[in-house]
């Protein structure tokens, strides 16, 4: 049987790592499939200071070091957002969207859980313009502005302390009568000269013209309401009052609780057996990264007994992938590794596109792309790299037009635009999108059902932009998927623009939050959004 695995793990949050590095270490054919980038909630974690024997880490560098290991031992990853299971079987099988079939003995779901929103008075308006929900992400459209923080866990505890980095005053709105995390973080947080707390009370509404102006506040002890208002630019609302379950494509066929959690043992294991669950999708009373990796530790070991019993009474024979031999890869520094990728995707291209760099001695992110392009080519030279100043080459910069500068794009084997390119150094999170951009570009690209591929060619024409902040974790996913739209549809272009260098565009569209989609100039969407709801959202624009 084709994809067949002795595990499946369907999320790359951390208990779904940790699940795989024990998986992995067993020997077992494993497999994880998110939707999203490796790392989960903890990615976008800017430090972690109570995970035992890390004294401190970014929480985007300490994923990284996860997934490394999870490959050392043989892991295969794959991207995708899942459609539907079937677990009825001795096999079970998992299906994505783009229509990709996996099958497997046992399954464990790591997905985990989404932010919660509270639903007050213009919280879904004013998304991306004042209301956030990522600190790492957004905190530093704030820099200099006053900051309301949401929440009485861990997580406000927390971020509270980050976006004491950009904000001018930082002041957290607590329903609880006090802080429910560790007291330790609690004390920090109500030690800090930048950060003031209200306990019992509550956000009740946000209003503005554009961004947020204008917030109301009510004190649910003494019954008394505050006003926060600025004639003058805007502040921020961060909200973080927990996470709902990623549970819905299951629901059907395990046991779930009324909150959406997936219930289970003590082994991780559901109601269905060959089913386990980890992480923030169980219920549980500390949502850690400390208990999410032994919620991945218990549900493989679990897992891997169950596996070798079904194999041997269904009397199946899989073969584990090798392992990596660590040793081999000088170290497997973060260089050597993005190295690595990029001449592993850049030989199985079939066609070949040209790397083109228009670049503006006004703008200092010039300097930033050249030396990119230069690490790029000694990485892989099969794809031709062109580096020009603004006004050296004319044809180039007329079939550009419209665009900013300076500009990384690509151009097809006959010198035509792709409709894919970058106002930015896609490096970090954005590195998989410059990669995949030319990988698309040049040929294979990534499968697509035919039917998927035929609503893109049929799509008006159209102009996107992208804005992202390279901390972002959320941004990649937009960007690749507004960049293959471009590259399958010849009348539609897709550039992604880092914010930082081009602060027009933030203030032209009032942009607070990435990553951000602007049609045409014109319209304005905030968050991620898969390659199939943007499909079907341009269709109807």
């Amino acid at each position: 049987m084709q994809n067949l695995y002795d595990l499946i793990i369907i999320g790359a949050g951390t208990a779904g790592l940790s699940a795989s590095i024990y998986a992995g270490r067993a020997k077992l054919k494993t497999l994880i499939i998110d939707k999203d980038k490796v790392g989960g909630q903890i990615k976008i974690t800017a430090e972690v200071v109570n995970y035992p024997g890390v004294l401190h880490a970014d929480g985007a560098d300490l994923s990284e070091i996860m997934r490394k290991q999870a490959v050392n031992f043989g892991v295969e990853f794959a991207s995708g957002e899942i459609a539907k299971v079937d677990f009825c079987g001795d096999i079970k099988n998992v299906i994505t969207t783009s229509g990709e079939v996996y099958s497997s003995v046992a399954v464990i779901i790591a997905s985990g859980a989404k932010p919660r929103k509270l639903g007050f008075e213009g919280e879904t308006e004013y998304a991306g313009r004042g209301i956030a929900y990522c600190a790492t992400c957004d905190g530093e459209f704030f820099a200099g502005k006053d900051i309301f923080v949401i929440g009485s866990g861990f997580s406000a505890a927390e971020e509270a302390i980050y976006l004491t980095r950009f904000g001018r005053k930082i002041t957290v709105i607590s329903r609880e009568p006090e802080f429910t995390c560790a007291k330790s973080v609690a004390d920090k947080v109500l030690a800090h000269d930048k950060i003031d707390v209200h306990f019992s009370s509550e956000i009740e509404y946000v209003k503005g013209k554009g961004v947020v102006k204008e917030a109301k506040f009510r004190n649910n002890h003494t019954g008394e309401s505050w006003i926060h208002k600025v004639e003058e630019g805007t502040f921020g609302v961060f909200i973080f009052v927990g996470y709902e379950p990623e549970s819905a494509v299951y629901k059907d066929q395990i046991e779930v609780n009324d909150r959406g959690y997936i219930i289970t043992d003590e082994d991780m294991q559901t109601n269905v057996a060959g089913i386990y669950a980890a992480g923030d999708i169980r219920p549980k009373r500390l949502r850690q990264l400390v208990t999410a990796t032994a919620d991945g530790a218990i549900a493989s070991t679990a897992a891997e007994k169950y596996i070798e019993d079904a194999k041997h009474r269904l009397g199946i024979t899989i073969e584990a992938s090798e392992p990596k031999d660590p040793a081999s890869s000088n170290g497997d520094s973060f260089e050597d590794d993005t190295a690595e990728q990029i001449r592993y995707v850049m030989d199985r291209c079939t066609g070949q596109v040209s790397i083109n760099a228009i670049l503006n001695p006004d703008c200092k992110l010039s300097d930033g792309i050249r030396s990119f392009l230069t690490s790029f080519t000694e990485a892989s030279d099969k794809m031709p790299v062109n580096i020009y100043e603004k006004g050296e080459n004319s044809e180039l910069e007329r079939k550009l037009d419209g665009n900013l500068y300076p500009i990384i794009a690509l151009m097809d084997k006959d010198g035509n635009y792709t409709g894919a390119s970058f106002n930015a150094v896609p490096v970090g999170h954005e590195m998989e999108s410059f990669v995949l951009a030319i990988y698309n570009a040049a040929g294979p690209g990534q499968a697509m059902s035919d039917d998927l591929k035929s609503q893109i060619i049929s799509l008006k024409p159209v102009e996107i932009k992208i804005g992202i902040s390279l901390s972002c974790t959320m941004c990649p996913d937009l960007v690749q998927a507004a960049q293959r739209i471009a590259i399958i549809n010849k009348d539609i272009n897709a550039s992604m623009i880092d914010l930082q260098h081009f602060p027009e565009i933030r203030d032209r569209f009032d942009v607070m939050s990435v990553p951000v989609m602007i049609i045409n100039d014109s319209e304005v969407l905030f968050g991620k959004k898969s390659l199939e709801e943007m499909v079907d959202y341009l269709s109807r624009t």
